[in-house]
């Protein structure tokens, strides 16, 4: 069967501190996903995983603990341990640049993949000791803030003992991730002495790889993307988001359409007798030498359909950050300012 591992980065934002949040404040928004109508965080993904039968992997990024302090750690780890879900290794970098202590001296980046392989492994030691002492298992498996990891990441985690990492991404490909592996294969497979386990997605258009993410796909697009992956007979299919994903984006409102996609997601690997739900700890490794698993073609009018539906959904659930976006324009020129009055007043 395959396995659909259903995804969360769970982090706190540097941007958020950047703009002067304290710890709770960026633990409220970021982690719990909280917002004027209530939580739509972690707590709110793991109840609805829990209704289908479905288990999360939430990656959590222990790199704020270097500015706030580790106790910032355990609040996101234990409850997620409590309640049966799993949890891995996400890094996001950019925290060195505000820390009160350098694990590695001067060296900041905003990905694992801009530091030589020495740092890369202290780094990724230092997250997992970190992790650990919050209450979690071991890690096993491992994600690049970003997907900005390259091949000596993979080396750093074979040396420390991880089995899996996920940080392969064709959305990413030169944006970021540089694993060199064919991002025209999904399948899981073993490379710089750990195996890769790509996130899955389709194509949307020629030469275009859409990853899926919830706010990236439509839910024709998921189940798509999902059934490809299981009649292709793939070990896994990987889904991802984030904890803070089902708010607008400027989290002031729960965002409607993700949460419809993500029940969808959730129903249809219930429901799909090809597919089991789990995480990275029980993950077969890939054969010695695997099939190769591509990506389902594109479908314009699929394609077209998704983009509809994003653009309304930007209307209904965005309109404080489209109001943003004009704020600036108007102060930037003075077309901005004659457009943006006509766009704020139908907005």
């Amino acid at each position: 069967m395959t396995r659909a591992i259903i995804s969360f980065d769970t982090e706190l934002s540097a941007g958020l501190y950047q703009r002067g949040a304290d710890a709770r404040a960026n633990f409220e928004s970021s982690i719990l996903g909280r917002c004027r109508d209530g939580d739509y965080g972690i707590h709110f993904q793991m109840d609805m995983l829990e209704r289908h039968g479905l288990t999360g992997v939430y990656f959590v990024d222990p790199m704020p603990a270097l500015v706030y302090g580790p106790e910032i750690i355990d609040r996101i780890v234990q409850p997620i341990v409590a309640r049966g879900h799993e949890v891995q290794l996400h890094i996001h970098t950019e925290w060195l640049e505000f820390a009160r202590f350098n694990p590695i001296g001067r060296l900041t980046g905003r990905n694992i993949g801009d530091f030589p392989l020495g740092a890369q492994k202290k780094l990724i030691g230092l997250a997992r000791d970190i992790l650990v002492g919050a209450g979690a298992p071991k890690p096993t498996a491992f994600r690049a803030g970003n997907f900005g990891a390259n091949d000596d990441t993979l080396r750093a985690l074979a040396s420390l003992g991880f089995r899996f990492d996920s940080s392969f991404n064709g959305a990413y490909r030169d944006h970021g991730c540089a694993i060199s592996l064919d991002p025209g294969n999904l399948a899981v497979r073993a490379h710089e002495g750990i195996c890769e386990v790509p996130v899955s997605g389709l194509m949307d258009r020629v030469g275009r790889f859409r990853p899926a993410q919830l706010c990236a796909m439509s839910e024709e697009e998921m189940r798509d993307a999902l059934g490809h992956s299981a009649a292709s007979g793939a070990i896994q299919f990987s889904a991802f988001s984030h904890s803070f994903e089902l708010l607008s984006r400027d989290r002031a409102v729960p965002n409607g359409l993700a949460i419809a996609r993500m029940e969808a997601l959730c129903r249809a690997v219930a429901e799909d007798p090809r597919v089991t739900s789990g995480g990275f700890a029980t993950l077969p490794a890939p054969p010695s030498r695997p099939a190769r698993i591509g990506i389902a073609a594109p479908k314009p009018l699929r394609t077209l359909r998704r983009i509809i539906e994003q653009g309304v959904g930007h209307v209904v659930h965005e309109v404080r950050y489209v109001r943003d976006l004009i704020a600036v324009t108007v102060n930037s020129s003075r077309w901005g300012k004659v457009l943006g009055g006509v766009f704020l007043a139908v907005a």
